[in-house]
């Protein structure tokens, strides 16, 4: 019997990926609709010595690259979100069966779908997670930007692994 297009000789099936992918698109995109709904921009709540709920607008990349470029940003980091999007669909299609490194691509896409999406609704990424020490503030984030951190750390700790093996 011939395999689904959501399974691979490797043994593995695209279907949970997408599902991880998808969780995580529904609760970063929740979380964004508390915080425009109870926030004005600027707003913040304290909540710890360390940390802060606050509402930031986005218009550039990750630590604000380019934010104060003329608009033509939203539609190029769109782009390039929606061809990330495409390629690990395509690499999830090839490597279901690895776990950790689906996974980290499973994270990878969830979030950057939840920022695509941010920047097609309201033309910035609404961030909202403020750390700070003595006075300095880490740049405010969302739970995207985690979940893309986080499949970037498990990249690393895949390709570690796999060399770790192969010796």
């Amino acid at each position: 019997m011939a395999k689904t297009t959501f399974t691979r000789s490797s043994g593995g099936s695209l279907l949970p990926w997408l599902a991880l992918a998808l969780i995580i698109l529904i609760a970063d995109q929740f979380t964004k609709v508390l915080i425009l709904g109870y926030y004005k921009l600027g707003d913040s709540t304290y909540v710890t010595s360390f940390f802060n709920v606050v509402r930031v607008h986005n218009t550039g990349a990750a630590f604000s690259f380019l934010a104060s470029a003329s608009g033509w940003q939203r539609w190029f980091f769109t782009g390039i979100g929606i061809a990330a999007a495409l390629f690990i669909i395509w690499m999830l299609r090839s490597h279901a069966g690895q776990r950790l490194f689906s996974f980290a691509l499973a994270c990878i896409l969830g979030g950057a779908i939840g920022n695509v999406v941010d920047r097609l609704l309201h033309g910035y990424v609404v961030d909202f997670l403020d750390f700070h020490w003595a006075g300095w503030h880490f740049p405010a984030f969302n739970l995207a930007d985690a979940a893309i951190s986080t499949g970037a750390a498990c990249l690393i700790l895949d390709e570690l692994l796999r060399v770790r093996r192969s010796r």
